[in-house]
């Protein structure tokens, strides 16, 4: 089938090409009774405006795009849905790619959102290495969203991951636990700060820290809490990179006969809405993830309409959200 044109508009309304594009942009030069006779004329026909061709005569395109690192996590949602809602009150659209812990994936993405020409993109988690985040930078407005880079030219945005958890693990210590398992977050973005503020945590409070790998999957979650559990160490308490782990981790203590948090305290990070189901009811750390995407929109079109061009680099502050897997040590 042939597209209709604009000038197929025209005929079918009986008006000229240039009152067309007028009516089709809400000039208040066209009158009323051109408008719906356009509008009618454009229904019938299927036609809609080339968005490509006006954007390119405006050198604006009124559209972010948001790369996910894993659209399998819970917490990244969150963040889309304050991207989202901050973009639709300034007049953006939101594209969105997920790069599902690829590497090259991720890349291709970026690269995708860069030839559509889109305002700015905001990247979540991102796992690209700073140099080619910068080199992009240079095409496009990039904001990097919970993943700390020491940057002049791009924007980040944070939650205070090693004071989210010193927050996490103090909590723990003050219940009285001293046997305190950290599954960390491999190379996910924050799980450096995560595990430095965990560890600092145990040494300052005279007790040795005890890390296993891991990453920011429900599977990684079920395989490192096996390898403590099957450590043969004291174990009372468990501290997991994030929410998903921490699911992965709740199954495998459940499975062994043990009860959280009568046998094994638990605790999460992200405070996603599954840790908030009260069949779970995760003690975890609040990061304010529709805030942060809230920001990086905010941070974008400072960036585009204010002309800002020193890089800012936002951290803001986590907060322990206490449930009920977390208790005394038995």
């Amino acid at each position: 089938m042939t597209k209709p044109t604009m000038d197929d508009v025209a005929r079918r309304a009986g008006v000229s090409r240039a009152l067309v594009s007028l009516a089709l942009r809400d000039s208040p030069k066209v009158s009323d009774a051109s408008r719906v006779a356009v509008r009618a004329a454009a229904d019938e026909l299927g036609y809609r405006p080339n968005l490509i061709a006006r954007h390119l005569a405006s050198k604006q395109t009124r559209t972010f795009g948001l790369v996910i690192n894993d659209l399998h996590n819970p917490y990244f949602p969150g963040v889309a849905d304050g991207v989202r809602r901050a973009a639709d009150a300034a007049g953006y659209r939101m594209l969105i790619q997920s790069a599902f812990l690829d590497d090259v994936v991720e890349r291709s993405a970026l690269d995708t959102f860069i030839d559509f020409r889109v305002d700015g993109i905001i990247l979540t988690g991102a796992r690209l290495p700073a140099a080619a985040i910068e080199a992009a930078a240079r095409s496009v407005p990039i904001v990097v969203v919970s993943r700390p880079m020491r940057s002049v030219n791009v924007d980040t945005l944070n939650n205070d991951d090693r004071l989210g958890a010193e927050l996490a693990t103090g909590h723990l210590v003050e219940l009285g636990h001293r046997h305190i398992c950290h599954i960390d977050g491999g190379d996910g973005a924050g799980a450096a700060q995560r595990r430095a503020g965990y560890e600092a945590t145990m040494r300052r409070h005279g007790l040795e820290p005890w890390v296993v790998s891991g990453a920011f999957t429900e599977a990684s979650g079920v395989a490192a809490a096996e390898r403590a559990l099957g450590s043969g160490r004291p174990l009372t308490a468990i501290f997991a990179g994030n929410d998903v782990s921490a699911l992965g981790a709740l199954d495998v203590i459940e499975e062994s006969g043990r009860s959280v948090p009568h046998d094994i305290s638990l605790v999460g990070y992200d405070n996603t809405f599954v840790a908030a189901l009260r069949h779970v009811s995760l003690t975890t750390v609040e990061q304010g993830r529709e805030r942060l995407g809230e920001l990086a929109v905010e941070t974008l079109i400072n960036r585009i309409e204010g002309g800002r061009t020193k890089a800012i680099h936002h951290v803001i502050p986590p907060t322990l959200v206490v449930r009920h897997t977390t208790a005394p040590p038995p």
